[in-house]
């Protein structure tokens, strides 16, 4: 059975910051302990940001040039062995967690507006 986490406050969620952007570069990330690649992400008027996200099992390169994501822009940067990742991109883990499928908007929309 899956167990629910805590119930949050609506300030508590208010304080993420969930924005749109396009992945317009992709490399793969070697110096990562789990395979990963690393995303530059354009969010629009917040700018070009990058991630590393273990997103390999689903994902091809080529399947992520373009595409529309959704990422928490307001957590600290985190450094991953060599790279310093800007964002979170979010996604939805399979049974497997090493299968996670992307958020992506249903319909194209501008880079850099919130979810709320």
């Amino acid at each position: 059975m899956m167990m629910v986490k805590p119930e949050i406050s609506w300030e508590d969620f208010e304080k993420i910051d969930i924005r749109t952007g396009t992945v317009i570069s992709v490399q793969d990330f070697e110096k990562a302990r789990n395979p990963s690649y690393k995303l530059e992400i354009d969010f629009g008027p917040l700018g070009i940001r990058k991630s590393s996200a273990q997103i390999t099992a689903l994902y091809s390169k080529e399947d992520l040039m373009g595409k529309q994501i959704l990422a928490v822009v307001n957590f600290p940067k985190k450094q991953i062995a060599n790279f310093l990742s800007e964002c979170l991109v979010l996604g939805i883990y399979g049974e497997d967690t090493k299968e996670v499928t992307l958020l992506t908007p249903s319909l194209p929309v501008k880079n850099g507006l919130q979810v709320g």
